[in-house]
């Protein structure tokens, strides 16, 4: 074979490696190995010889790709699940397969003219692949053609496309996605996604209704009835101690009897973890006063957002984890790319923190006020927040919106009867 891979460093540039190594997942893995930061890295390699990556390796991938190119877009684990099923996480096979023959490359099993496409029509250009078919080669450009197309499909024809679609289309083409030959592909790539190692993560709960329907009731009745109960079990004892100098906090808690060191969580009537709005308040002023105090965020705003995604529950609902329902792809690309590293991020079980989510959601809002290199309106950060910034409509006043408006009221209510400390 022409291509041959035995470092790292030939198949990916400095600034992915560098993303690489920030990944704590990938940094243990890597020092473990006796790895060295500064030194060129091994590929692991099966007993034929040949290069991989490991299921670490290629999940940091997925998410240095779609945090930095796709935020709250793509699904790592549906990357990860499709490579696994492509390739076996061969970084160098290459298979030809249907009646043109056409030979597809890497991780994500890629033909030329798809990267050809995509670049050309849609304007996918982060990576050149054209005329070189050998950099398809390259994991951080498999990956992202891969999840290119994938978003492609995510939307085909401009109609939302389930998970089923994507997966199905991906391995036999849109007109297949229905057509029984798919079927078996999409069967096996549930098992593999359920079995491919990840971040522990809330993706699995399902909602009972309907978000946009403004109903968002959580639908686990165990999420962190013992375990996580305890304020002082999901929080610094630095951040804990601003909590208790915090005069409504602490209120609040010497009323309810709460102990340093033993400060437990409000439970709603199945036992699920929240936060009291003074809580909420508490942590946004601590926040903004720390690591924000010159981006002129208010807490109330990022209050009535931790309201609206989350009704403040300890754990988020369905897929957004965390009192601030940030995802863990874009609060990755926020640690890795953006330099917020004001707090480790590790799984998305540190989103469940309090002062964590928190925090990459005040940093989310920092960044989407100078979205595209302009100053932005409060009202297109909200909305931008609620639904991306590509899906913003001015005039919208829809169920989100509201739920908004009447949560930010309560929030400054609490600010008028209680002074703030908030930062403007």
């Amino acid at each position: 074979m022409a291509v041959s891979f035995t470092f790292w460093d030939d198949c990916a540039e400095p600034k992915d490696l560098e993303a690489m190594w920030n990944t704590p997942d990938v940094s243990t893995e890597w020092l473990k190995a006796g790895e060295s930061k500064g030194k060129r890295v091994h590929l692991s390699r099966d007993p034929d010889g040949q290069p991989y990556l490991t299921q670490t390796e290629l999940r940091a991938v997925a998410e240095i790709v779609i945090g930095r190119h796709f935020p709250s877009k793509i699904d790592p684990a549906m990357v990860c699940a499709i490579a696994e099923l492509e390739s076996d996480r061969l970084l160098l096979v290459t298979r030809s397969e249907g009646k043109s023959k056409q030979r597809r490359f890497g991780l994500m099993q890629l033909m030329p003219n798809d990267s050809e496409w995509l670049i050309s029509e849609l304007g996918y250009s982060s990576y050149l692949a054209e005329g070189n078919s050998d950099v398809l080669y390259r994991p951080f450009i498999n990956v992202y053609f891969g999840a290119a197309y994938i978003k492609w499909l995510s939307n085909f024809e401009d109609t939302e496309r389930s998970e089923e679609f994507m997966v199905r289309a991906y391995k036999g083409g849109p007109k297949k996605a229905t057509h029984k030959s798919t079927l078996p592909y999409w069967k096996r790539y549930l098992a593999v996604k359920e079995s491919f190692p990840s971040r522990k993560s809330l993706d699995n709960i399902p909602l009972q209704s309907n978000a946009l329907a403004g109903s968002l009731v959580p639908a686990s009745e165990n999420s962190g009835t013992n375990a996580y109960t305890l304020w002082d079990s999901r929080a610094s004892p630095e951040d804990m101690e601003e909590m208790w100098n915090h005069p409504e906090v602490q209120k609040e808690w010497t009323k309810s009897k709460e102990k340093r060191g033993q400060v437990r969580f409000s439970l709603d009537e199945k036992n699920r973890p929240y936060l009291s709005r003074v809580e909420v308040k508490a942590v946004a002023d601590i926040i903004l006063f720390k690591y924000f105090s010159t981006k002129g965020i208010k807490s109330t705003v990022l209050c009535a957002i931790s309201e609206v995604v989350s009704m403040r529950f300890l754990h988020g609902i369905g897929g957004r984890p965390g009192i601030m329902g940030i995802d863990y792809s874009t609060a990755f690309w926020l640690y890795v790319e953006m330099g917020y590293r004001a707090y480790r991020l590790e799984s998305v079980e540190d989103l469940t923190k309090p002062f964590v989510s928190m925090y990459f959601g005040a940093a989310f809002v920092a960044w989407l006020s100078e979205f595209e290199g302009r100053e932005r309106t409060p009202e297109f950060v909200v909305q931008a927040y609620l639904v991306g910034p590509k899906n913003v409509n001015p005039q919208d006043t829809g169920p989100l919106r509201l739920k908004y408006e009447e949560a930010i009221s309560k929030y400054e209510e609490i600010k008028r009867n209680h002074g703030s400390c908030s930062i403007m």
